[in-house]
């Protein structure tokens, strides 16, 4: 079954945080400090998020099934950093994060843009490469989150 990639609604963002949420607990929490799953679960489940997108100040996409059950977010601030990139358990290894991601590369590139950037989870450091991330510095630890930063040139 193929699945739709779509602009989220303020209609999905509880779907899509809990989405992020719940998978962050199954591939991050367990290698997070307590302070690391504070800081993701108040940034996810929190207002200011939701607010800026809202106000237009956030974007997202999701995949979604014929029902409209949402399988996979992306989120990207307005400078074009990924800031989330999700897919339930049960669909990973079925291009859906590969798919928004492309998704979001056509439409960074229709506005002039030339690089993303993502702080990549420990998690999600091979899939980054694989889809053309660079590392642009070591792993890093703030706020209990450890990341990688990276960037992908789009052409």
């Amino acid at each position: 079954m193929e699945r739709m990639i779509r602009k989220l609604k303020i209609r999905d963002w509880d779907m899509a945080m809990q989405l992020a949420w719940d998978t962050f607990l199954v591939y991050e929490a367990p290698e997070y400090s307590k302070e690391g799953v504070k800081n993701f679960h108040d940034f996810v489940k929190g207002e200011e998020l939701r607010n800026m997108f809202s106000l237009g100040d956030y974007m997202a996409w999701g995949s979604f099934d014929e029902n409209d059950v949402i399988g996979g977010v992306l989120g990207i601030r307005k400078h074009w950093h990924i800031s989330l990139l999700f897919v339930e358990s049960s669909l990973h290894h079925q291009g859906i994060a590969t798919r928004l991601l492309r998704n979001a590369f056509a439409q960074a590139k229709s506005e002039g843009v030339r690089e993303l950037t993502v702080n990549s989870s420990p998690y999600a450091v091979g899939f980054y490469h694989r889809i053309g991330f660079k590392d642009l510095d070591h792993e890093r630890l703030t706020d209990g989150i450890r990341y990688t930063p990276m960037s992908i040139e789009l052409f």
